[in-house]
């Protein structure tokens, strides 16, 4: 082989082991190296609870398989420091990782879409914005907060080859068989070893005495043991507690502990909203440790997004993706669960069917509930941060979890047309109903603020009736499953017939005139033929028109009938499921408004006069625009609104 054709090989080899970053996952590195400088001690701790995760795995795996547990030798993660040549080192005898999971799975940025990070990153305006990473975890890639350069040997267990990946963290990383040498750091186990090569600013992590104290401050908490070896020797004492936290009594944990083993598990930045911590005991037994977050998650609504709460059996490690248990409106909560009742070598496929993980589930949901129904009456500002945060997905319970549905209304909180502005339970709203009142009134659409100027609610806030504002498109399908509260059915203010006039205070005048109750009688026989009139210019459009009891300022409105879709629901799956209705809507008028009143003068004076015939399609456009819809012609509708201010500024 000439020297040319061996530096093609070469050059080939280099090209071949050489991966550029992904653009997104570039950037994003560069804030995140940049963006935690005031805590940079995580990049420990992240490293650490990789770790950990990589010891339970294999634990776990050797259950079916002892094979990949090669030396009888129990799992740690081992910390040692060369100050001279200024690097940190963390090995584990875990999982480890072959070539392929090296490059697709070193790290939580690398497989958490990075593109929606950035972009949420963008629109705060904050491109540094702590709290908002703190939504995604930084995994690995801390480490680049006090590195030059990271090396990673690791061998997967069952595996021969064990493999190098080193990486600046900017312009890529390389991946290439570990010698001899190199592979010798492991041990002779499967794992990983991580070589930190520090930056110059954080030298102070290579003192004996820093290193302890991060250990004992993130990762106490951990199963796993963390040694602090030194030239001399190996540590034979661990500098962590290492006994798994959720297996304490409560009165041994601090909330400091707490909240770091909320981070570990969770890989977040965020405070924990709410800590719950309990053992249940009966027919089946185990014990909860479970976090809600104070910060949505990027991806809650992600379909393909799953729960975070891990599942130990005799505190061994089984999954963290076992579906039954924890259903899929609680997949904000963080957390582990530990049974004795369950076999530790059952496969992932019959934890799905087993009926102990489904009593688990309901036992789980119940104490959540119950906590969060605690947390609403002891620390209100505390409760509203969690519904405005995750409410509308626990709202997804109404709809597919009959057996909750009673613990999830004590819970539940809307937004009303009372002025006050305060959410409220629907058991307040009950206590607030007017007397004679037995539905529960409420209207659904996309913005509160939008919807308390709809004039579907004009009758009943000049009646003083209160008025749920649903918001959520959640709303919509549990509304189709839920029909009534304590025997008090839920009623939609834009849909059907409401007879508000029982609610009226005011009665006939008693000393009103014979002349005037005339005139009263012959205003609404001249507006009932201009209703048949409208309607007949309108048959296109419309069902049928009629005389609103809902309108008291607005001269129309649209209604849905009853046995119909309601109109927000209509919209809503005319998106998702490119639904095409079949029914019109209704169109009420007001017969006390100026304008209907003027009609209907003018149609008794000239019944083909096209003035008329303008106005009902001006009425009809606009009440299509007050409810948030495409008219359906707007040039017409321009046409004829140019037309009606010309003849008005002629007057």
């Amino acid at each position: 082989m000439t020297k040319a054709e061996k530096k093609t090989q070469m050059d080939n080899t280099e090209t071949e082991n050489t991966h550029a970053f992904e653009t997104d996952v570039s950037r994003l590195l560069d804030i995140v190296a940049n963006a935690l400088y005031s805590n940079k001690d995580v990049f420990l701790r992240e490293l650490i609870s990789n770790a950990a995760d990589a010891c339970d795995r294999l634990r776990y795996e050797a259950i079916n398989n002892p094979a990949l547990k090669e030396k009888d030798e129990a799992f740690g993660i081992h910390i040692a420091i060369d100050r001279e040549g200024d690097k940190l080192m963390i090995r584990d005898n875990g999982i480890g990782m072959n070539k392929e999971d090296l490059i697709e799975n070193l790290g939580t940025i690398a497989r958490s879409g990075t593109a929606a990070i950035l972009e949420n990153l963008k629109s705060s305006g904050k491109p540094d914005d702590m709290s908002l990473i703190g939504q995604f975890g930084v995994g690995f890639y801390a480490s680049f907060m006090v590195a030059k350069t990271v090396e990673v040997i690791s061998r997967k267990a069952g595996d021969n080859k064990a493999w190098k990946w080193v990486s600046d963290g900017r312009t890529g990383f390389s991946i290439t068989e570990a010698s001899k040498d190199e592979a010798a750091l492991l041990n002779g186990q499967s794992g990983t070893h991580i070589t930190l090569n520090t930056k110059p600013d954080a030298y102070d992590y290579l003192i004996d005495d820093k290193v302890i104290q991060i250990v004992m401050i993130y990762s106490d908490h951990i199963d796993i043991p963390v040694y602090l070896d030194t030239k001399e020797k190996d540590a034979d004492q661990p500098i962590n507690a290492a006994s798994a936290l959720w297996t304490r009594p409560k009165s041994e944990i601090t909330d400091e502990q707490y909240k770091e083993f909320y981070h570990h598990i969770g890989h977040v930045f965020d405070e924990p909203l709410l800590t719950t911590h309990w053992k249940a005991e009966g027919v089946i037994e185990y014990t909860g440790l479970t976090f809600i977050p104070s910060m949505r998650p990027w991806d809650l609504y992600d379909p393909q997004r799953q729960h975070s709460l891990k599942l130990y059996v005799k505190k061994v490690y089984i999954s963290d993706k076992v579906d039954n248990l924890l259903y899929p409106w609680m997949r904000f909560v963080k957390g582990v669960v530990d049974t004795q009742d369950l076999p530790l070598n059952i496969s992932r496929e019959m934890l799905q069917n087993n009926p102990v993980v489904s009593k688990m589930r309901s036992g789980i949901t119940k104490k959540i509930l119950s906590e969060l129904d605690k947390l609403s009456r002891d620390d209100e500002p505390a409760f509203e941060t969690f519904w405005y945060q995750f409410g509308a997905v626990l709202k997804e319970g109404l709809y597919d979890a009959v057996e909750h549905r009673d613990d999830l209304f004590k819970v539940c909180r809307f937004r009303t047309t009372d002025k006050t502005g305060t959410l409220t339970s629907l058991a307040d709203y009950i206590e607030r109903m007017k007397d004679g009142q037995e539905e529960i009134y409420y209207i659904s659409g996309d913005n509160a603020d939008s919807l308390k100027k709809s004039p579907q609610l004009e009758g009943f806030t000049a009646r003083g009736l209160e008025v749920l504002l649903l918001t959520d498109t959640v709303d919509e399908f549990w509304l189709q499953m839920v029909t009534d509260y304590k025997d008090k059915k839920f009623r939609s203010v834009t849909k059907g017939q409401v007879d508000l006039n029982k609610f009226d205070d005011i009665k006939d005048d008693p000393a009103q005139s014979d002349e005037d109750k005339a005139e009263k009688q012959k205003t609404s026989a001249s507006v009932e033929l201009l209703r048949q009139h409208l309607e007949k210019i309108l048959k296109d459009d419309v069902n049928y028109i009629r005389i609103s009891k809902r309108l008291t300022e607005s001269p129309v409105c649209l209604i849905a009938e009853d046995g119909s879709v309601d109109m927000h629901m209509e919209k809503v799956l005319k998106i998702q499921q490119n639904y095409d209705p079949t029914t019109k809507r209704v169109l009420e008028i007001n017969k006390d408004h100026a304008l209907i009143k003027k009609l209907a003068q003018m149609r008794e004076e000239n019944e083909e006069n096209p003035v008329i015939n303008e106005a009902a399609h001006l009425l009809y456009d606009q009440a299509m625009i007050i409810q948030g819809e495409t008219i359906p012609d707007p040039a017409g509708f321009a046409k004829r609104m140019a037309d009606f201010m010309t003849k008005g500024l002629s007057t």
